[in-house]
């Protein structure tokens, strides 16, 4: 796996390092010495998938509060999504900054989110299928979220939402 940083304090784009031939090839997606190599957390307590039938639909963004902070990992294992991370820690040199990257069934990219960050994607094609790994069990009680559109972030969405729900059009403008 190749780790490359982000303009994120601790968020990482993963990239597959494959070992290919007249086959195909082969790659780790997960590896707990190599992420423990690279001092990122390497527990895994969920794993869940997100199916999104329709292009332009828009997920989030959500994060969880201690003591049920989570630390994400995310994959589109069908069709494309923009994945972004927010950084809401406070006490972080990248605060409310936010990044994006495509990440494509093609691609293979996964996506380190630290905890203390929201997050949230677009799909880029019908019928986009997400999986995520998380370190911490969902705790309603402490899923929170912020708004796709909030101008603290001025994030960047690639294309107009078609679908999102209540919930997350909803949101609260998040202090600065």
């Amino acid at each position: 796996m190749i780790f490359k940083e982000t303009d994120i304090q601790g968020a990482y784009l993963i990239e597959l390092e494959k070992i290919g031939d007249e086959r195909g090839f082969l790659a780790r997606t997960w590896c707990s010495n190599e992420f423990d190599s690279q001092g990122l957390v390497t527990a895994v307590a969920q794993c869940s998938i997100g199916f999104n039938a329709e292009r332009g639909t828009l997920r989030g963004l959500h994060y969880s509060v201690a003591p049920h902070e989570e630390v994400r990992l995310i994959r589109c294992t069908k069709g494309a999504i923009y994945d972004v991370i927010v950084d809401l820690r406070r006490d972080s040199p990248t605060h409310l900054r936010w990044v994006g990257f495509e990440l494509t069934e093609d691609n293979r990219r996964t996506l380190y989110v630290p905890a203390g960050c929201a997050h949230g994607y677009q799909t880029l094609a019908d019928n986009a299928e997400v999986y995520y790994q998380m370190d911490e069990l969902y705790v309603p009680e402490c899923a929170r979220g912020a708004r796709f559109d909030d101008p603290a972030f001025g994030i960047e969405w690639p294309l107009a939402v078609t679908a999102i729900s209540e919930r997350d059009r909803s949101w609260e403008d998040h202090p600065r």
